[in-house]
């Protein structure tokens, strides 16, 4: 049975961190992104990994305060996301994949995996 288990949101202040994690389990696995979705809007992108590669991507309004990684032995996808801004605030998705999509990574259909999400909420 594929599992995704998300964890770690809650409710920051601007310019705080968290930490999510993503944990995996059922099959395996190549790519695992990061989604998000604010109430009224659509569900964004906003990073993935090619599990055991090097390889990530990113939203450009998270590039250079989240990032990425990953825990092989464990199974387990992190975003760390740092300087939040009241923007951030949504509920958070982890996707996963037997392929990993280059050029659209960030398209949600893409995933046929999906976890429960997390609430992070960031106030000014």
């Amino acid at each position: 049975q594929v599992q995704l288990v998300e964890s770690g949101g809650g409710s920051v202040q601007a310019g705080g961190s968290l930490r999510l994690s993503c944990t995996v389990s059922g099959f395996a696995y190549v790519s695992v992104a990061w989604f998000r979705q604010a109430p009224g809007s659509e569900r964004e992108g906003v990073a993935a990994i090619f599990t055991g590669t090097v390889h990530t991507n990113y939203a450009a309004a998270v590039t250079g305060r989240f990032t990425i990684s990953e825990d092989r032995g464990r199974n387990t996808v992190y975003l760390q996301m740092n300087s939040l801004k009241p923007e951030d605030s949504a509920m958070y998705y982890c996707a996963a994949d037997r392929s990993f999509w280059w050029g659209s990574w960030a398209s949600p259909g893409r995933y046929n995996y999906w976890g429960q999400g997390t609430q992070v909420t960031v106030s000014a």
